[in-house]
C-alpha cells in the first residue's frame, strides 16, 4: 500500500517479497556500524523480520518504516517511516538508504515527506529521532529537515551509563497528540 509520494519516491509499507531487498539493507555496512547488526544471512529470516518488525508496528499503530521505491522504475532504494519504541517517549522517524542510493537527496526527500505525514497525517504533536554520536551525514539531514539537538542519552541497556546516542526533536504547531 502507497503512504505517501514525493517527486521521486514511493514510500510504501513492507511484504514478505521485499526480504532480498531488506537483508541486503541491514547488511550494509553503514546499518552495522550505526544501527547494530541484525544477524539477518537467509531470506526466512528476512521475511520473519518483516513480519515482526515493520508490518507488526503498521498493524498495531497504523504506521511503520516503509520502503522507499524510486517512481521512475520501482527500485527499492531505501526506508524512512515513523517507528514507536519502548525506549522512548516520543514516536521516532528513522530512515536508511542502500550506499548507491546516498547523496542523491532521496533520504532528505522521504524525511522531509515523512514528516510533514507525522504532523498532517497521524496528527502528532512532536517525533523525535536517534543517531549515532558519530554519524554526521543523519544528523546533517535531520536539521534539513527541522529537527533540533535536544540530548546525549544512552540507548544501551546493558550499559546504561555509556552516552552512545544523540536525540534530536521536531515539535508542530497543529499537532493534535
Amino acid at each position: 500500500m502507497i503512504i505517501l509520494e514525493t517527486p521521486r519516491l514511493r514510500l510504501r509499507t513492507f511484504n514478505t517479497d521485499d526480504a532480498a531487498f531488506f537483508m541486503a539493507l541491514v547488511n550494509d555496512p553503514a546499518w552495522e556500524r550505526f544501527i547494530g547488526k541484525r544477524n539477518l544471512t537467509n531470506l526466512d529470516d528476512s521475511r520473519t523480520a518483516i513480519l515482526n518488525g515493520p508490518m507488526a508496528m503498521y498493524a498495531r499503530y497504523g504506521f511503520c518504516l516503509y520502503v522507499a521505491e524510486l517512481k521512475s522504475d520501482d527500485t527499492a532504494v531505501g526506508i524512512c517511516g515513523l517507528i514507536k519504541r519502548e525506549q522512548l517517549i516520543d514516536v521516532d522517524l528513522g530512515f536508511a538508504f542502500l550506499e548507491r542510493y546516498r547523496g542523491h537527496g532521496y533520504a532528505r526527500e522521504a524525511a522531509s515527506a515523512t514528516t510533514e505525514y507525522a504532523e498532517k497525517t497521524q496528527g502528532l504533536k512532536r517525533i523525535v529521532a536517534i543517531t549515532s554520536l558519530d554519524n554526521e551525514s543523519s544528523i546533517s539531514l535531520l536539521e534539513k529537515v527541522g529537527f533540533k539537538f535536544e540530548k546525549l542519552m544512552s540507548f544501551n541497556a546493558e550499559a546504561p551509563e555509556i552516552i552512545d546516542t544523540k536525540l534530536f526533536s521536531c515539535e508542530f504547531e497543529e499537532g493534535i497528540k
